[in-house]
């Protein structure tokens, strides 16, 4: 499935839900519903800079897709970083870098952040895409 055409799934899911209320809980459910992140991986240089909780993002290739593995301390959190490895992970590292993110302001997710979560999902996002940078260079040189 394109990248594009899980943000679609996503907008659609979200859209059953007028409520805020009831987002925030489909946001905690999925974050419930991720896999823990193995202790290996919590490590400083796996934390994401800018989110005021802890965020720690593995990145792994497997035939050249980027797999995302994550958690958070902070359940929102925790359910923002599930939707964005929903969408990114397993895709290739152009397909992550080209990929126009429309659904984060398509569920009005930004606009019901406070400042400093919208900076973490920024930050997350930046994050993600550096590992596909860094895979994709990383590909060129082999």
């Amino acid at each position: 499935m394109s990248i594009n055409e899980v943000q679609d799934e996503v907008i659609a899911e979200f859209n059953d839900f007028d409520d805020w209320m009831d987002r925030y809980q489909l946001l905690i459910d999925l974050g419930n519903e991720q896999e823990p992140l193995d202790d290996k991986y919590k490590t400083e240089q796996n934390l994401i800079e800018g989110c005021q909780s802890r965020v720690w993002l593995q990145a792994d290739e497997e035939n050249g897709r980027i797999v995302f593995q994550a958690e958070s301390d902070a359940l929102i959190v925790k359910g923002i970083i599930s939707l964005l490895i929903k969408v990114l992970s397993g895709h290739t590292p152009d397909e992550i870098l080209n990929a126009d993110l429309y659904f984060i302001d398509k569920i009005g997710l930004k606009e019901h952040l406070s400042p400093t979560r919208s900076n973490g999902l920024l930050s997350m996002v930046k994050q993600m895409r550096m590992y596909a940078l860094a895979f994709k260079a990383k590909s060129t040189n082999d």
